[in-house]
């Protein structure tokens, strides 16, 4: 495995940036920048989640009938990272950024005019797909960090991305409780062309040395994983964590607004703020990963994960218990998040294509979790959904302790 030291100089062999350029991208207003775009940009995958009761609605259904096209947004997110997320150590991100921005933007104007499921779930796929410049980014924060920081600037793009996440339950289903869900559709496609096209101007022009074939990041990424026990581990552990997480709040509007609770769209959208909060967790674990290291996180944060689990299924009938489950849940996942994806970043000397191995784990063990969550609930409600998240958990710690 390389050294910090090596990795650093075969980054800096790698990519040639202006020293004009430098500036801008370390400054605090391009992170923010790049925060802001990233949180509206991931937004996307779960824009559907919060308006299942609307669409179904529309749709003449149930909404448990179409709970399954959050699953198809993940997977489409997966394989938009398989495929795109490598390039970033190939090609020059800024027409990149913005050819995504424009395909996102397209996918979710086509799903605003969607006439049924099926056509819906395609353009949700194809906007996931699209709605990978998060991934583009955080690897280009990580290389433009000072060493001893990382994690903070990292940490900084992650909570753009949770803050992304959470508040598309809150503002999504606020929004389409008031215009309709197309509206929601709409409104987030012209929002993520903007923000899209604003980052890639900004970001600097950057020249790729690296050889091969366009897509060859893809061939290379077991390889890349099995030379590296660290990150294979990160991958391993996020897609369990991740995948308890996607369980649970995937299917928390049916809970809310089903017959335990009977809440309207728009205040069960609310919820979502309960998880907002722990988005200010990002920070604290970044200078915790510089400070400790990223494995005594990532096991705080399983512990607090496990923690969380039987906290949900006692909120099926209990909301205090959902309250604060919903806390616990984003606190474990984002300071998971900050530690797994630095050590994904740092660990090899290809960190665009680790990045992708790792996030693509994630998501992939994400939608698996959010299908077997929905069927769950249709035939054992809350709990058996809340078993799914117990499962997940126990898979993604149990599998990474047994191997040295």
């Amino acid at each position: 495995m390389p050294s910090p030291t090596s990795t650093t100089s075969h980054r800096a062999a790698e990519i040639r940036i202006p020293a004009r350029e430098r500036p801008a991208a370390s400054s605090r207003l391009f992170l923010l920048l790049i925060a802001v775009c990233t949180a509206v940009t991931a937004a996307n995958i779960y824009l559907a989640a919060p308006l299942f009761p609307l669409i179904a609605h529309d749709f003449g259904t149930v909404p448990s009938a179409v709970a399954w096209i959050a699953s198809v947004a993940q997977f489409g997110y997966a394989a938009g990272l398989l495929f795109f997320a490598p390039l970033g150590d190939r090609v020059n991100r800024r027409p990149l950024v913005a050819l995504l921005s424009l395909a996102t933007a397209a996918a979710l104007g086509l799903g605003a005019a969607a006439p049924g499921t099926a056509a819906l779930a395609a353009a949700v796929f194809v906007a996931a797909a699209a709605t990978v410049i998060p991934q583009l980014l955080v690897p280009l924060v990580a290389e433009r960090a000072p060493a001893h920081h990382r994690a903070r600037h990292v940490a900084a793009v992650i909570a753009g991305l949770f803050t992304g996440i959470v508040g598309a339950r809150v503002v999504g289903s606020l929004a389409g409780q008031a215009f309709g869900w197309r509206w929601v559709f709409a409104g987030s496609g012209a929002l993520t062309l903007v923000l899209g096209l604003a980052t890639a101007l900004a970001l600097p022009s950057e020249r790729r040395a690296r050889e091969g074939a366009l897509f060859s990041g893809i061939a290379e990424l077991p390889g890349l994983v099995r030379r590296s026990p660290d990150l294979w581990r990160a991958c391993v552990r996020q897609a369990g964590m991740f995948g308890a997480w996607s369980a649970l709040w995937t299917s928390l509007a049916l809970l809310l607004t089903g017959p335990a609770y009977g809440l309207s769209t728009a205040t069960a959208g609310l919820f979502g703020l309960f998880g907002l909060t722990a988005t200010a967790v990002a920070p604290l674990a970044g200078g915790l990963v510089d400070r400790f290291g990223a494995a005594k996180v990532v096991r705080s944060a399983y512990v607090l994960a496990a923690v969380s689990v039987p906290l949900f299924w006692l909120g099926g009938q209990v909301p205090a218990a959902l309250f604060v489950a919903a806390v616990a849940i984003h606190a474990a996942l984002v300071a998971s998040h900050v530690a797994n994806q630095t050590l994904a970043l740092t660990t090899t000397s290809a960190p665009a294509t680790a990045n992708t191995a790792y996030v693509v784990a994630g998501f992939t063990g994400g939608a698996l979790a959010s299908t077997l969550a929905g069927l769950a609930f249709t035939h054992w409600g809350w709990g058996g959904v809340s078993a799914v998240a117990g499962v997940w958990l126990v898979l993604g710690w149990a599998t990474t302790a047994v191997r040295r």
